[in-house]
Protein backbone atom coordinates (compact mmCIF):
# COMPACT_ATOMS: atom_id res chain seq x y z
CA UNK A 1 0.00 0.00 0.00
CA UNK A 2 1.42 3.33 -0.76
CA UNK A 3 2.27 5.61 2.12
CA UNK A 4 2.74 9.32 1.81
CA UNK A 5 4.97 11.46 5.03
CA UNK A 6 4.05 14.66 5.04
CA UNK A 7 5.96 16.94 7.99
CA UNK A 8 4.54 20.71 8.47
CA UNK A 9 7.73 22.90 9.25
CA UNK A 10 6.24 26.52 7.80
CA UNK A 11 5.88 27.94 10.75
CA UNK A 12 8.33 31.29 11.56
CA UNK A 13 8.99 30.09 15.20
CA UNK A 14 8.44 33.51 16.76
CA UNK A 15 9.28 32.59 20.67
CA UNK A 16 12.49 31.24 19.83
CA UNK A 17 13.60 34.58 18.77
CA UNK A 18 15.88 33.64 16.44
CA UNK A 19 16.66 34.30 12.37
CA UNK A 20 17.50 30.68 12.15
CA UNK A 21 14.21 28.64 10.74
CA UNK A 22 12.65 27.16 14.14
CA UNK A 23 13.20 23.80 13.01
CA UNK A 24 16.56 23.87 12.17
CA UNK A 25 17.38 24.70 15.54
CA UNK A 26 19.77 21.48 17.07
CA UNK A 27 18.67 18.57 19.87
CA UNK A 28 21.29 16.44 20.40
CA UNK A 29 23.13 17.79 17.45
CA UNK A 30 20.90 17.68 14.71
CA UNK A 31 17.79 19.31 13.34
CA UNK A 32 14.74 18.92 14.83
CA UNK A 33 13.28 18.45 11.33
CA UNK A 34 15.99 16.00 10.47
CA UNK A 35 15.24 13.74 13.57
CA UNK A 36 11.72 13.65 12.01
CA UNK A 37 13.00 12.80 8.09
CA UNK A 38 15.39 10.07 9.53
CA UNK A 39 12.43 8.53 11.30
CA UNK A 40 10.48 9.27 8.45
CA UNK A 41 12.87 7.22 5.98
CA UNK A 42 12.58 4.32 7.71
CA UNK A 43 8.91 3.91 7.47
CA UNK A 44 9.63 2.88 4.36
CA UNK A 45 7.58 5.55 2.57
CA UNK A 46 7.42 6.69 -1.66
CA UNK A 47 7.54 10.41 -0.36
CA UNK A 48 8.39 12.43 2.64
CA UNK A 49 6.90 16.03 1.82
CA UNK A 50 7.75 19.07 3.74
CA UNK A 51 5.55 21.61 3.99
CA UNK A 52 8.42 24.93 4.38
CA UNK A 53 7.39 28.84 4.45
CA UNK A 54 10.21 30.93 6.53
CA UNK A 55 13.62 29.94 5.89
CA UNK A 56 11.88 27.62 2.81
CA UNK A 57 15.47 27.94 0.86
CA UNK A 58 17.10 27.14 4.18
CA UNK A 59 15.47 24.32 5.37
CA UNK A 60 15.74 22.56 2.19
CA UNK A 61 19.25 23.23 1.30
CA UNK A 62 20.23 21.66 4.27
CA UNK A 63 18.14 18.71 4.53
CA UNK A 64 19.04 17.88 1.00
CA UNK A 65 22.51 17.72 2.20
CA UNK A 66 22.08 15.72 5.23
CA UNK A 67 19.81 13.39 3.47
CA UNK A 68 20.77 13.01 -0.10
CA UNK A 69 19.35 9.16 -0.35
CA UNK A 70 15.89 10.03 1.13
CA UNK A 71 13.31 10.64 -1.31
CA UNK A 72 12.47 14.26 -0.61
CA UNK A 73 9.98 16.47 -1.95
CA UNK A 74 9.35 19.93 -0.75
CA UNK A 75 5.86 22.62 -1.35
CA UNK A 76 5.77 25.50 0.15
CA UNK A 77 3.11 27.50 1.80
CA UNK A 78 2.75 31.18 1.56
CA UNK A 79 0.88 32.77 2.79
CA UNK A 80 0.47 30.84 6.14
CA UNK A 81 -3.15 30.28 6.59
CA UNK A 82 -3.96 27.10 8.73
CA UNK A 83 -2.73 23.62 9.08
CA UNK A 84 -5.18 22.97 6.68
CA UNK A 85 -4.25 25.01 4.64
CA UNK A 86 -0.59 24.01 5.22
CA UNK A 87 -1.37 20.45 3.79
CA UNK A 88 -3.39 21.47 1.22
CA UNK A 89 -0.06 22.64 -0.72
CA UNK A 90 0.93 18.75 -0.34
CA UNK A 91 -1.85 17.64 -2.45
CA UNK A 92 -0.17 17.66 -5.77
CA UNK A 93 2.43 15.54 -4.23
CA UNK A 94 0.10 13.03 -2.71
CA UNK A 95 -0.72 9.78 -4.34
CA UNK A 96 -4.24 8.73 -5.28
CA UNK A 97 -4.61 6.14 -2.74
CA UNK A 98 -2.76 4.56 0.25
CA UNK A 99 -2.38 5.87 3.18
CA UNK A 100 -0.74 10.10 4.56
CA UNK A 101 1.21 10.21 7.66
CA UNK A 102 1.02 13.58 8.66
CA UNK A 103 3.45 14.60 11.38
CA UNK A 104 5.15 18.23 13.00
CA UNK A 105 8.67 19.07 12.19
CA UNK A 106 9.38 20.81 15.25
CA UNK A 107 7.85 17.62 17.37
CA UNK A 108 11.36 15.44 17.09
CA UNK A 109 11.11 12.12 19.15
CA UNK A 110 8.25 10.84 17.62
CA UNK A 111 8.69 7.19 17.77
CA UNK A 112 8.97 4.86 14.47
CA UNK A 113 6.52 2.15 16.90
CA UNK A 114 4.05 4.75 17.27
CA UNK A 115 4.42 6.11 13.65
CA UNK A 116 4.02 2.37 12.03
CA UNK A 117 1.07 1.98 14.86
CA UNK A 118 -0.56 5.15 13.12
CA UNK A 119 -0.18 3.64 9.49
CA UNK A 120 -1.26 0.00 10.23
CA UNK A 121 -4.29 1.44 11.97
CA UNK A 122 -5.23 3.52 9.33
CA UNK A 123 -4.55 0.88 6.53
CA UNK A 124 -6.09 3.21 4.29
CA UNK A 125 -9.82 3.11 5.27
CA UNK A 126 -9.60 4.66 8.97
CA UNK A 127 -8.83 8.08 10.00
CA UNK A 128 -6.26 7.53 12.84
CA UNK A 129 -5.21 10.24 14.98
CA UNK A 130 -2.48 10.33 17.92
CA UNK A 131 -3.80 11.44 20.99
CA UNK A 132 -1.44 11.27 24.46
CA UNK A 133 -2.98 10.32 28.11
CA UNK A 134 -1.33 13.36 30.10
CA UNK A 135 -2.14 14.65 34.09
CA UNK A 136 -2.75 17.95 33.17
CA UNK A 137 -3.49 18.09 29.13
CA UNK A 138 -3.61 21.85 29.53
CA UNK A 139 -3.86 23.39 26.23
CA UNK A 140 -4.19 20.14 24.29
CA UNK A 141 -7.50 19.80 22.36
CA UNK A 142 -9.89 17.25 23.85
CA UNK A 143 -10.95 13.77 22.75
CA UNK A 144 -14.17 12.97 22.93
CA UNK A 145 -15.05 9.56 22.60
CA UNK A 146 -17.94 7.24 21.95
CA UNK A 147 -19.01 3.87 20.81
CA UNK A 148 -19.97 1.00 22.49
CA UNK A 149 -16.38 0.27 23.63
CA UNK A 150 -15.16 3.79 23.78
CA UNK A 151 -13.14 3.28 20.86
CA UNK A 152 -14.44 6.17 18.18
CA UNK A 153 -13.34 9.22 18.60
CA UNK A 154 -16.14 11.84 18.34
CA UNK A 155 -14.59 14.97 18.16
CA UNK A 156 -11.97 17.30 19.00
CA UNK A 157 -12.46 19.70 21.86
CA UNK A 158 -9.93 23.01 22.00
CA UNK A 159 -8.92 23.73 25.47
CA UNK A 160 -10.59 27.23 25.67
CA UNK A 161 -13.92 26.02 23.89
CA UNK A 162 -13.97 22.63 26.09
CA UNK A 163 -16.47 22.57 29.41
CA UNK A 164 -15.82 21.86 32.87
CA UNK A 165 -16.68 18.02 32.00
CA UNK A 166 -14.54 18.17 28.87
CA UNK A 167 -11.97 19.56 30.42
CA UNK A 168 -11.66 16.68 32.99
CA UNK A 169 -10.56 14.82 30.08
CA UNK A 170 -7.16 14.07 30.16
CA UNK A 171 -6.40 12.60 26.56
CA UNK A 172 -5.36 15.14 24.24
CA UNK A 173 -5.20 15.38 20.42
CA UNK A 174 -0.96 16.06 19.32
CA UNK A 175 -1.41 17.42 16.07
CA UNK A 176 -0.73 14.25 14.03
CA UNK A 177 -2.45 11.72 12.04
CA UNK A 178 -2.90 8.61 9.55
CA UNK A 179 -5.80 9.38 6.83
CA UNK A 180 -6.37 7.30 3.55
CA UNK A 181 -5.07 9.43 1.43
CA UNK A 182 -8.11 9.53 -1.72
CA UNK A 183 -10.48 10.72 1.60
CA UNK A 184 -7.71 12.85 2.76
CA UNK A 185 -7.75 14.69 -0.63
CA UNK A 186 -11.31 15.05 -0.62
CA UNK A 187 -12.01 16.40 2.56
CA UNK A 188 -8.44 19.31 2.01
CA UNK A 189 -10.32 20.18 -1.03
CA UNK A 190 -13.64 21.07 1.32
CA UNK A 191 -12.36 22.60 3.70
CA UNK A 192 -13.48 26.40 5.60
CA UNK A 193 -12.12 28.87 6.85
CA UNK A 194 -15.52 30.60 8.38
CA UNK A 195 -13.61 31.25 11.97
CA UNK A 196 -12.41 34.21 14.07
CA UNK A 197 -8.90 33.10 12.49
CA UNK A 198 -10.17 33.23 9.03
CA UNK A 199 -7.49 29.83 8.81
CA UNK A 200 -7.98 26.24 7.70
CA UNK A 201 -7.80 23.80 10.41
CA UNK A 202 -6.99 20.37 9.64
CA UNK A 203 -9.05 18.94 12.43
CA UNK A 204 -12.24 19.97 10.36
CA UNK A 205 -11.71 16.91 8.07
CA UNK A 206 -12.67 14.59 11.60
CA UNK A 207 -16.38 15.87 11.48
CA UNK A 208 -16.33 15.30 7.80
CA UNK A 209 -15.35 11.34 8.37
CA UNK A 210 -17.76 11.27 11.03
CA UNK A 211 -20.36 12.74 8.37
CA UNK A 212 -19.19 10.35 5.73
CA UNK A 213 -19.37 7.43 8.01
CA UNK A 214 -15.61 6.93 7.65
CA UNK A 215 -14.67 5.52 11.13
CA UNK A 216 -12.40 7.73 13.20
CA UNK A 217 -10.15 6.09 15.82
CA UNK A 218 -7.24 6.87 18.19
CA UNK A 219 -3.83 5.61 18.67
CA UNK A 220 -1.81 6.71 21.95
CA UNK A 221 1.24 7.66 22.24
CA UNK A 222 3.56 5.99 24.78
CA UNK A 223 4.18 9.45 26.77
CA UNK A 224 4.46 13.15 26.52
CA UNK A 225 7.82 13.15 25.44
CA UNK A 226 7.67 11.88 21.99
CA UNK A 227 4.75 14.21 21.47
CA UNK A 228 6.44 17.21 23.09
CA UNK A 229 6.97 20.12 20.27
CA UNK A 230 9.44 23.25 20.74
CA UNK A 231 8.40 26.81 20.40
CA UNK A 232 10.76 28.62 22.72
CA UNK A 233 14.42 27.99 23.99
CA UNK A 234 13.34 26.73 27.00
CA UNK A 235 11.06 23.99 25.40
CA UNK A 236 13.96 22.94 23.62
CA UNK A 237 16.69 23.09 26.83
CA UNK A 238 13.80 20.61 28.15
CA UNK A 239 13.20 18.56 25.59
CA UNK A 240 17.14 18.16 25.46
CA UNK A 241 17.77 16.56 28.55
CA UNK A 242 14.89 14.44 28.55
CA UNK A 243 16.60 12.66 24.84
CA UNK A 244 19.33 12.97 26.84
CA UNK A 245 18.63 10.84 29.88
CA UNK A 246 16.24 8.66 27.64
CA UNK A 247 19.70 7.63 25.72
CA UNK A 248 21.38 7.34 29.47
CA UNK A 249 19.33 5.01 30.43
CA UNK A 250 19.33 3.03 27.84
CA UNK A 251 23.13 2.72 28.05
CA UNK A 252 23.16 2.14 31.90
CA UNK A 253 20.74 -0.73 31.68
CA UNK A 254 22.92 -2.20 28.38
CA UNK A 255 25.58 -2.19 31.39
CA UNK A 256 27.29 0.95 30.57
CA UNK A 257 28.59 2.70 34.14
CA UNK A 258 27.54 6.24 33.87
CA UNK A 259 29.22 8.54 36.64
CA UNK A 260 25.67 11.22 36.60
CA UNK A 261 23.45 10.59 33.69
CA UNK A 262 22.07 13.94 34.50
CA UNK A 263 26.00 15.07 33.02
CA UNK A 264 25.74 13.37 29.72
CA UNK A 265 25.48 13.99 25.85
CA UNK A 266 25.02 11.88 23.01
CA UNK A 267 25.11 13.98 19.63
CA UNK A 268 24.96 10.99 17.55
CA UNK A 269 25.59 7.16 17.80
CA UNK A 270 27.65 5.65 20.91
CA UNK A 271 28.55 1.66 21.08
CA UNK A 272 29.85 0.54 23.98
CA UNK A 273 31.30 -2.91 24.93
CA UNK A 274 31.15 -4.02 28.63
CA UNK A 275 32.10 -2.74 31.62
CA UNK A 276 32.39 0.93 30.19
CA UNK A 277 32.62 3.67 32.38
CA UNK A 278 32.08 7.28 31.32
CA UNK A 279 32.75 10.02 33.85
CA UNK A 280 30.82 13.48 33.65
CA UNK A 281 30.34 16.42 31.09
CA UNK A 282 31.32 14.05 28.10
CA UNK A 283 30.18 14.75 24.34
CA UNK A 284 30.36 12.15 21.98
CA UNK A 285 29.64 13.22 18.39
CA UNK A 286 29.32 11.32 15.24
CA UNK A 287 30.04 7.60 15.78
CA UNK A 288 32.17 6.36 18.26
CA UNK A 289 32.67 2.55 19.56
CA UNK A 290 34.22 1.74 23.45
CA UNK A 291 35.88 -1.36 23.48
CA UNK A 292 35.68 -3.50 26.64
CA UNK A 293 36.76 -1.86 29.87
CA UNK A 294 37.42 1.28 28.35
CA UNK A 295 37.05 4.08 30.59
CA UNK A 296 36.30 7.66 29.81
CA UNK A 297 37.66 10.35 31.97
CA UNK A 298 35.72 14.07 32.87
CA UNK A 299 34.85 16.42 30.16
CA UNK A 300 36.24 14.93 26.55
CA UNK A 301 34.82 15.21 23.66
CA UNK A 302 34.72 12.04 21.10
CA UNK A 303 33.45 12.69 17.32
CA UNK A 304 34.00 9.77 14.78
CA UNK A 305 36.39 7.87 16.68
CA UNK A 306 37.05 4.20 17.61
CA UNK A 307 38.64 3.34 20.83
CA UNK A 308 39.91 -0.41 21.57
CA UNK A 309 39.76 -2.34 24.90
CA UNK A 310 41.19 -1.34 27.68
CA UNK A 311 42.41 2.17 26.74
CA UNK A 312 42.14 5.19 28.83
CA UNK A 313 40.93 8.33 28.07
CA UNK A 314 42.12 10.99 30.67
CA UNK A 315 39.75 14.28 31.70
CA UNK A 316 39.56 17.13 28.64
CA UNK A 317 40.64 15.28 25.91
CA UNK A 318 39.16 16.33 22.48
CA UNK A 319 39.42 13.87 19.72
CA UNK A 320 38.39 14.94 16.43
CA UNK A 321 37.88 12.05 13.39
CA UNK A 322 35.95 14.28 11.07
CA UNK A 323 35.29 12.50 7.77
CA UNK A 324 38.84 10.31 8.42
CA UNK A 325 37.75 9.36 11.98
CA UNK A 326 40.37 8.48 14.53
CA UNK A 327 41.70 4.63 16.01
CA UNK A 328 43.42 4.55 19.67
CA UNK A 329 44.64 1.08 20.46
CA UNK A 330 44.04 -1.60 22.66
CA UNK A 331 45.07 -0.34 26.80
CA UNK A 332 46.68 3.03 24.85
CA UNK A 333 46.37 5.92 27.53
CA UNK A 334 45.22 9.63 26.16
CA UNK A 335 45.50 12.46 28.05
CA UNK A 336 44.51 14.56 29.86
CA UNK A 337 44.35 17.56 27.59
CA UNK A 338 45.21 15.57 24.23
CA UNK A 339 44.14 16.56 21.02
CA UNK A 340 43.50 13.78 18.54
CA UNK A 341 42.68 14.98 14.82
CA UNK A 342 41.58 13.22 11.97
CA UNK A 343 43.68 10.35 10.86
CA UNK A 344 45.36 9.90 13.91
CA UNK A 345 45.68 5.90 14.29
CA UNK A 346 47.57 4.74 17.51
CA UNK A 347 48.43 1.58 18.33
CA UNK A 348 48.27 -0.78 21.59
CA UNK A 349 49.63 0.31 24.65
CA UNK A 350 50.88 4.24 23.05
CA UNK A 351 50.74 6.95 25.32
CA UNK A 352 49.61 10.40 24.48
CA UNK A 353 49.75 12.97 26.97
CA UNK A 354 49.12 16.75 28.65
CA UNK A 355 48.86 19.23 25.41
CA UNK A 356 49.68 16.88 22.90
CA UNK A 357 48.52 17.08 18.89
CA UNK A 358 48.54 13.76 16.52
CA UNK A 359 46.81 14.62 13.16
CA UNK A 360 47.17 12.16 10.09
CA UNK A 361 49.58 10.15 11.75
CA UNK A 362 50.20 6.20 13.04
CA UNK A 363 51.62 5.64 15.75
CA UNK A 364 52.90 1.84 16.72
CA UNK A 365 52.88 -0.05 19.91
CA UNK A 366 54.25 1.65 22.92
CA UNK A 367 55.26 4.82 21.33
CA UNK A 368 54.97 7.89 23.79
CA UNK A 369 54.44 11.25 23.47
CA UNK A 370 54.04 12.52 26.56
CA UNK A 371 54.19 16.06 26.65
CA UNK A 372 54.12 19.59 24.50
CA UNK A 373 54.29 17.86 21.44
CA UNK A 374 52.91 17.70 17.75
CA UNK A 375 53.05 14.78 15.33
CA UNK A 376 51.28 15.70 11.86
CA UNK A 377 51.68 13.36 8.56
CA UNK A 378 53.86 10.53 10.35
CA UNK A 379 54.28 7.07 10.73
CA UNK A 380 56.33 6.41 14.01
CA UNK A 381 57.30 2.74 15.14
CA UNK A 382 57.30 0.99 17.71
CA UNK A 383 58.40 2.11 21.12
CA UNK A 384 59.37 5.52 20.18
CA UNK A 385 59.70 8.26 22.60
CA UNK A 386 58.95 11.56 21.24
CA UNK A 387 60.36 14.59 23.51
CA UNK A 388 58.39 17.20 25.33
CA UNK A 389 58.34 20.39 22.82
CA UNK A 390 58.97 18.62 19.95
CA UNK A 391 57.40 18.78 16.09
CA UNK A 392 57.37 17.86 12.92
CA UNK A 393 57.27 20.62 10.49
CA UNK A 394 55.37 19.11 7.91
CA UNK A 395 54.31 21.88 6.19
CA UNK A 396 56.22 24.46 3.89
CA UNK A 397 53.51 26.74 3.21
CA UNK A 398 52.37 24.80 -0.01
CA UNK A 399 52.40 21.12 0.40
CA UNK A 400 51.96 18.61 3.65
CA UNK A 401 55.34 16.34 3.82
CA UNK A 402 55.46 12.91 6.08
CA UNK A 403 57.47 12.26 8.65
CA UNK A 404 58.95 8.77 9.43
CA UNK A 405 60.41 7.25 12.74
CA UNK A 406 61.24 4.18 12.73
CA UNK A 407 61.23 1.83 15.86
CA UNK A 408 63.17 2.32 19.30
CA UNK A 409 64.01 6.02 17.76
CA UNK A 410 63.97 8.46 20.83
CA UNK A 411 63.81 11.99 19.87
CA UNK A 412 64.82 14.64 22.75
CA UNK A 413 62.89 17.55 23.91
CA UNK A 414 62.26 20.45 22.00
CA UNK A 415 63.24 19.21 18.60
CA UNK A 416 61.69 20.14 15.41
CA UNK A 417 62.05 17.41 12.59
CA UNK A 418 61.82 19.33 9.19
CA UNK A 419 59.63 16.68 6.72
CA UNK A 420 60.33 14.92 4.52
CA UNK A 421 62.53 13.50 6.74
CA UNK A 422 63.67 9.75 8.21
CA UNK A 423 64.78 8.98 11.35
CA UNK A 424 66.63 5.55 11.01
CA UNK A 425 65.51 2.22 13.66
CA UNK A 426 67.13 3.30 17.68
CA UNK A 427 68.23 6.69 16.23
CA UNK A 428 69.15 9.20 19.21
CA UNK A 429 67.85 13.08 18.70
CA UNK A 430 69.38 15.45 20.53
CA UNK A 431 67.50 17.75 22.65
CA UNK A 432 66.99 20.93 20.89
CA UNK A 433 67.81 19.83 17.11
CA UNK A 434 66.60 21.00 14.06
CA UNK A 435 66.54 18.29 11.63
CA UNK A 436 66.27 18.46 8.05
CA UNK A 437 67.88 15.31 6.82
CA UNK A 438 67.99 11.66 7.22
CA UNK A 439 69.13 10.45 10.07
CA UNK A 440 70.71 6.53 9.65
CA UNK A 441 69.49 3.90 12.09
CA UNK A 442 70.88 3.47 15.30
CA UNK A 443 72.93 7.27 15.20
CA UNK A 444 72.80 9.97 17.01
CA UNK A 445 71.81 13.35 15.36
CA UNK A 446 72.48 16.78 16.88
CA UNK A 447 71.64 20.02 14.96
CA UNK A 448 72.14 22.97 17.18
CA UNK A 449 74.85 26.17 17.73
CA UNK A 450 77.20 25.39 19.84
CA UNK A 451 77.38 26.87 23.17
CA UNK A 452 79.80 29.24 24.92
CA UNK A 453 80.70 30.65 27.99
CA UNK A 454 82.16 34.42 27.86
CA UNK A 455 84.81 34.47 30.89
CA UNK A 456 84.13 38.02 32.68
CA UNK A 457 80.67 39.25 31.26
CA UNK A 458 78.57 40.76 33.82
CA UNK A 459 74.64 41.03 33.36
CA UNK A 460 73.27 45.00 32.45
CA UNK A 461 72.33 46.57 35.14
CA UNK A 462 69.60 49.66 35.77
CA UNK A 463 71.00 52.91 35.92
CA UNK A 464 70.00 54.38 39.43
CA UNK A 465 67.25 56.43 39.73
CA UNK A 466 67.87 60.14 39.93
CA UNK A 467 66.96 61.94 43.29
CA UNK A 468 63.80 63.61 42.62
CA UNK A 469 64.10 67.61 43.31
Amino acid sequence: MSLDVVIMAAGKGTRMKSARPKVLHTLAGRPLLQHVLEMSAGLGAERLITITGHGAELVETEMRAALPAAPLAFVRQEPQLGTGHAVQQAVPELADAGTTLILNGDVPLVRPQTARALIEACGGEKLVLLTVVLDDPTGYGRIVRGGVQGDRVLAIVEHKDATPEQRAINEGYTGMMAAPTAHLRRWLANLKNDNAQKEYYLTDIVAMAEAEGVPVVATIASGETEVLGVNSPVQLADLERRYQRQRADELMEAGVRLRDPARFDLRGELVCGRDVEIDVNCVFEGRVELGDEVRIGANCVLRNAKIAAGAVIHPFTHMDGEAAGIEVGEGALIGPFARLRPGAKLGAEVHIGNFVEVKNSTMAKGAKANHLAYLGDAVVGERVNYGAGSITANYDGANKHRTTIEADVHVGSNCVLVAPVTLGAGATIGGGSTITKDVPAGQLAVARGRQACLNGWTRPAKAPKKPAE
